[in-house]
């Protein structure tokens, strides 16, 4: 593996002004990125019911609308490779401003859009269009953004500039459970569907594209500006090269991905309803124990990347992977029986899952500067469409074996974590 090298950003001189800057508006724009891609799961509902004829199932109505969130998990493979090969050829900058344009004008549109009471069949397959070109901007823009900020700060913050912008994409999360809660506490259930649930999409694709306009101030990388100096960028397609010749950077990039999968999807998108479901938990109740794990969460990704920086990503997968199984089967196993143990556990294992915090650390270090932007978003997309839309199925079949179902994918990721911190220590690296 390499490390993040750049003549422009010596190992020796601290943080400046400039680079608190850039990560600062990276991170902003992230959260409202991630927003925009995840406020659509947050009224599937009424938009389930806006968007399909209203004789059909309720279970066909929800499985296509759904259908349509998952469109763009799909299309995040395709994008990022895109977007990456360009990034790798013609600058990070312009893919990390395309990527947020990208994901600013398709959910602006949907909050403007026609139902299909308006326009029938039309309006479904516009949504549709809709979350394909959102799925290929967030496959551009977390990878592109975890490369932006590597390569522009010194090669000993490399772990907390990622862990950084990580906690801004966990924020945006947080930013649109926030957004959910508010509409549906000052509107009633029929206002909502009437035109509340048009506020999120036009607020997120309004500060969106201010977003694109405050990443005008941002510059091009120092790594990428001396590849172009030098005229050492790919010869060859990017992606030809890493599948050639870094196909070790590539299995373990997807495997951390898989980690980071579990402890966001699992964790975080779908323990509420299990709180719900499960253990009986009203919805506020789950909600606000959510947000507060978020928020814990947003926390752990910046300590984590700053372990990472002065122990080694090998110990803090070791150590988080430990810590993180302990606290979440304590937090899955001890609900039945202590209910009022909901706020500070689920506190403790948002803050752990933090720990994922460190594995763009390693992503962005797994390639060489020339093909990096490629190597980590092929690594990093493609397994997070595979894991991330096979885990919500993996886990409602544990569940439905075991209602400790939760409990068990989590270890087992840790697991992958923790060796996954060995192999590091074991190699060196």
């Amino acid at each position: 593996m390499s490390s993040v090298p750049s003549s422009a950003a010596p190992v020796q001189r601290p943080l400046t002004r400039r680079d608190y800057k850039t990560l600062s508006l990276s991170a902003l724009g992230g959260a409202l990125e991630f927003y925009d891609f995840i406020i659509f799961i947050f009224f599937a509902k009424a938009i389930g019911t806006l968007f399909f004829p209203g004789d059909i199932p309720e279970w066909l109505r929800q499985l296509q609308t759904f259908g349509l969130f998952a469109a763009g998990y799909l299309a995040r493979p395709l994008g990022g490779i895109i977007m990456a090969h360009f990034g790798d050829l013609l600058g990070r900058k312009r893919m990390f401003t395309l990527s947020i344009f990208m994901m600013s004008v398709p959910t602006l549109l949907i909050g403007l859009m026609p139902t299909y009471a308006q326009i029938g069949i039309w309006a479904p397959l516009l949504l549709l269009l809709m979350r394909i070109v959102q799925g290929a901007a967030i496959g551009g823009e977390v990878p592109g953004a975890w490369v932006f900020v590597a390569e522009h700060v010194p090669a000993r913050n490399v772990g907390y500039a990622c862990g950084t912008l990580t906690s801004g994409l966990t924020f945006g999360i947080l930013l649109g459970s926030l957004m959910a809660t508010l509409l549906n506490s000052l509107y009633t259930p029929a206002e909502v569907l009437d035109w509340a649930w048009r506020v999120p999409f036009l607020v997120g694709g309004i500060f969106g594209l201010f977003s694109v306009y405050l990443r005008r101030w941002l510059h091009e990388t120092p790594v990428f500006a001396e590849l172009q100096q030098r005229k050492a960028l790919a010869a060859e397609v990017p992606l030809k090269t890493v599948l050639r010749e870094h196909r070790e950077g590539i299995v373990l990039s997807m495997l951390l991905t898989w980690v980071l999968t579990a402890g966001i999807v699992v964790v975080i998108l779908m323990t509420p309803n299990f709180l719900e479901t499960v253990h009986k938990f009203d919805a506020v109740t789950a909600s606000k124990a959510n947000s507060l794990a978020i928020i814990c969460l947003t926390f752990g990704c910046i300590a984590s990347g700053a372990l990472a920086d002065r122990f080694g990503a090998g110990r803090t997968f070791v150590v988080g992977g430990l810590l993180l199984a302990a606290s979440s089967w304590t937090f899955y196993t001890s609900l039945a029986a202590h209910p009022d143990w909901l706020f500070p556990l689920y506190a403790l294992t948002g803050l752990l899952v933090g720990t994922i915090g460190a594995v763009p650390y390693v992503m962005v270090t797994a390639f060489p500067a020339e093909v990096r932007f490629s190597g980590l978003s092929f690594s990093y997309n493609l397994a997070y469409a595979v894991f991330g839309g096979l885990t919500p199925m993996a886990v409602a079949l544990l569940i439905a074996w075991d209602p400790l179902g939760p409990a068990y994918y989590v270890a087992a990721l840790c697991g992958v974590a923790v060796l996954s911190g060995l192999y590091l220590l074991k190699t060196g690296r």
